[in-house]
């Protein structure tokens, strides 16, 4: 099984504390603990059935550990480089799944360009975040929402490469839903894609910085900025300290350990950084994240 179809629950905490209906999304629930899953599941299997013999990939920790997980399934060797940023739990999960781990450079930009530099003809590159089958892959989790009768008013996820973004908002087209608000949710360390909002073009940042390493990407890509231009993406920005005490909170209250970057998208429902109305039915994707441990979590928070 390359990607499951996950849980959409209530969140009675977060519903009662925004005074609106809140839907948590569980992608944290996937095989590789993110919604990295989806995307890069679907694109691998396409890879596969044209005669792929290796995958390489450059990733900030989930998208690497989709990768690998999808190869071991299908039997095919993964070789994943990663920047410096990348958590040491992060690489050891990578491993696990039997994958080559290659750690370069200060950030994903410098990692990617050592990833393309390996390509032979036999192997296919798997992008962290940009690549149409990418987005394609994602759809599914928009359908599987409405298969369970909750047609939601507005979506609350955190961004960080963008493809997240990109999966559902061509999942709300598809449902007629280009409508509704999308809250994207970025740390003060990595908010490409509000520096492009703010600036009206789509730019790259010097440098990007923080707890979230998994959204430290220094550009989104092209086609998240085009959604933010098309549809009624609404931009936040929350503090290091925002993601690291939603992520506690969520333990305690849902049971699920989440890294900060999926904090993010958490912390403004805990902050109640958003006045939603109460009949709105909210759409929060938890994201996942399996490179974090509540020990970090608590040592950050101490």
């Amino acid at each position: 099984m390359l990607s499951i179809k996950t849980p959409l629950i209530q969140s009675l905490v977060l519903s009662q504390l925004n005074q609106c209906q809140v839907w948590l999304k569980m992608e944290a629930l996937q095989p590789s603990a993110s919604f990295k899953q989806r995307g890069i599941s679907h694109a691998c299997q396409k890879y596969f059935e044209q005669g792929a013999q290796r995958f390489i990939s450059s990733s900030g920790g989930n998208a690497g550990l989709a990768v690998a997980y999808t190869g071991r399934q299908l039997g095919i060797s993964v070789t994943v480089v990663v920047p410096e940023t990348t958590a040491q739990r992060a690489r050891e999960l990578i491993a696990q799944q039997g994958a080559e781990v290659i750690v370069h450079g200060a950030s994903w930009t410098e990692a990617n360009a050592l990833a393309q530099s390996l390509l032979t003809q036999h192997d296919v590159f798997i992008h962290p975040f940009d690549h149409p089958l990418l987005w394609e892959g994602i759809i599914p989790m928009i359908d599987e929402v409405i298969a369970e009768g909750v047609t939601p008013d507005a979506v609350v996820l955190s961004v960080g490469g963008g493809s997240l973004l990109s999966g559902v908002a061509a999942g709300l087209k598809k449902h007629g839903l280009a409508h509704i608000p999308i809250y994207a949710v970025e740390t003060q360390g990595t908010a490409s894609l509000h520096a492009s909002i703010v600036a009206k073009q789509h730019i790259e940042l010097d440098q990007v910085s923080g707890i979230a390493t998994t959204l430290a990407a220094k550009k989104v890509c092209q086609n998240a900025f085009e959604v933010s231009q098309e549809l009624e993406v609404r931009s936040l920005v929350v503090s290091d300290q925002d993601t690291v005490d939603a992520c506690l909170k969520f333990v305690d209250d849902h049971r699920i350990l989440v890294e900060p970057a999926c904090g993010a998208t958490l912390s403004v429902l805990y902050d109640q950084a958003i006045q939603f109305k109460p009949t709105d039915q909210v759409l929060v994707i938890v994201c996942g994240g399996a490179g974090i441990t509540l020990e970090t979590l608590q040592a950050f928070n101490g």
